[in-house]
């Protein structure tokens, strides 16, 4: 059973007196411990569908299913709480706060879920080892490798165990060893913790590590 469904999404933005089709009944279903890469060039919808899904985002019609839940388009007060529940982001620009420690940034995600310390501190410490960076929990992220800050927000992103992991170019800023290394760790987290994980990339080393690669061009899955 999908953990994350679309189905025949549309979204168009008003920009001034146009209407800006971006989506045009796009659907795509996510499978428990299945890794899945969204390609397509700039301008073709994926980073949009990534929102949608993504539930910070609403589709103009079409529906989006989260772990069996149905995403009201006219209550988009309840995004924050399927975000919260279901679904880790990890960035291309890592987005870590730079005045805290690797640890501290783990921990205050874990803070938003509402775990608290010594509970979020110790579960913070078991995630950032389980990524490969338990010597380096206390250093600030100015003292880390863009490898290292990535696997930062990879522990962020597991923090209150999503069901659904969604990245967005997350190879972008590393160079092809650390971004190849950064990839097996997304498929190994994925795999032993069955967690649906989309990647939108343009990096042909996704394919990889992934079960399946759907194309999006001009707003539409590509046959």
């Amino acid at each position: 059973m999908p953990v994350l469904e679309a189905s025949d999404v549309t979204k168009v933005f008003d920009e001034g007196k146009q209407r800006v089709s971006v989506l045009r009944g796009v659907s795509l279903a996510l499978e428990p411990g299945e890794v899945v890469a969204l390609e397509g060039p700039s301008g073709s919808g994926k980073t949009t569908f990534l929102s949608i899904l993504g539930c910070i985002l609403t589709p103009t019609s079409g529906r989006v299913v989260v772990e069996g839940q149905v995403v009201d388009p006219k209550k988009p007060g309840k995004l924050p709480d399927i975000r919260k529940r279901s679904i880790g982001f990890v960035f291309q620009q890592f987005n870590l706060f730079p005045a805290l420690t690797a640890l501290e940034n783990v921990e205050y995600a874990l803070n938003i879920k509402g775990v608290k310390s010594p509970l979020a501190t110790q579960k913070a410490a078991e995630i950032l080892e389980r990524v490969g960076l338990a010597e380096r929990m206390r250093f600030l992220p100015r003292d880390l490798s863009g490898g290292q800050k990535q696997r930062v927000a990879i522990a962020r992103a597991l923090a209150a165990e999503p069901a659904i992991l969604l990245a967005d170019e997350p190879t972008a800023n590393l160079d092809t060893q650390v971004g190849a290394q950064i990839l097996e760790l997304f498929r190994t987290l994925a795999r032993a913790d069955g967690r649906a994980l989309l990647i939108v990339t343009h990096d042909p080393k996704v394919r990889a590590v992934s079960d399946r690669v759907v194309q999006i061009r001009d707003g539409k899955i590509a046959a």
